[in-house]
């Protein structure tokens, strides 16, 4: 709606230059961290998540807060899921405004996108709907935030996937079509998936998410000091009935 706030996020090369070329034509963005400067801002910006937030910026009679991240920190985030921020809101359908033919980023941007579908199959029952797998999907960014109970959460997630499944199959559905675990029934017009729960099917699975979920799920089931290997934990963690959840936890 129109009093909705519109949240843009700015993936730049240069953060240092991108930041002293907005202080001068929009210094009213800033808050009192302008009189810092461009590269205390940048410093600034690599903490946490990465991003640094303007908040509150009018914008054509509207208010608008905008995210500014560099392109290689997004990237990490998109393969590795480092603190999954920004990697989780490319996992929901956004508009993309412009983009330069980056092709690390075109790669590290579907990357993402098979990585979600992959933990959301490990999470989810051997057989699903369309719209289980995207509230799964939806739910990932979420599962890690400990306010988010799971009644409250439930809603939140249903109301991001509800009224926007055309858009999340227009997001994932050349992924789901390169997935022989997936069938189209094009005349139900609905999605039947039937996952592999194999022990080897899911290690295929497991080995394939990104490095710092499997470092996480790593560190739940092997008690310090064990020190066994990524590889040899996660195939236990195959033939564990619990997978999914361990995944979620993870």
């Amino acid at each position: 709606s129109q009093n909705n706030m519109l949240d843009f996020v700015f993936a730049v090369d240069d953060s240092v230059t991108w930041h002293m070329m907005n202080l001068l034509k929009n210094r009213s963005h800033y808050s009192f961290l302008k009189v810092f400067g461009p590269k205390q801002i940048s410093s600034i910006q690599s903490y946490g998540a990465g991003i640094y937030y303007n908040t509150l910026v009018p914008c054509n009679g509207r208010m608008i807060k905008y995210g500014v991240i560099s392109t290689d920190t997004l990237i990490d985030d998109l393969l590795h899921w480092k603190t999954l921020y920004v990697a989780g809101r490319l996992q929901k359908p956004v508009k993309i405004l412009t983009q330069n033919e980056n092709s690390k980023l075109q790669a590290a941007l579907v990357s993402n996108l098979k990585s979600a579908v992959t933990a959301a199959f490990l999470m989810l029952p051997e057989s699903f709907s369309e719209e289980d797998l995207y509230m799964q999907i939806a739910g990932l960014s979420y599962s890690g935030d400990f306010r988010m109970v799971i009644g409250e959460d439930r809603s939140k997630v249903q109301n991001i996937v509800k009224p926007n499944v055309a858009h999340f199959q227009k997001l994932y559905s050349s992924i789901l079509q390169d997935c022989p675990q997936v069938v189209y029934k094009h005349h139900l017009g609905r999605l039947e998936a039937s996952i592999d729960k194999s022990p080897e099917g899911q290690f295929a699975q497991l080995m394939t998410l990104p490095r710092t979920l499997q470092q996480k799920i790593t560190s739940l089931v092997d008690p310090p000091g064990k020190n066994r290997d990524v590889e040899e934990i996660l195939l236990q963690v195959a033939h564990d009935p619990d997978c999914g959840f361990v995944v979620h936890q993870g």
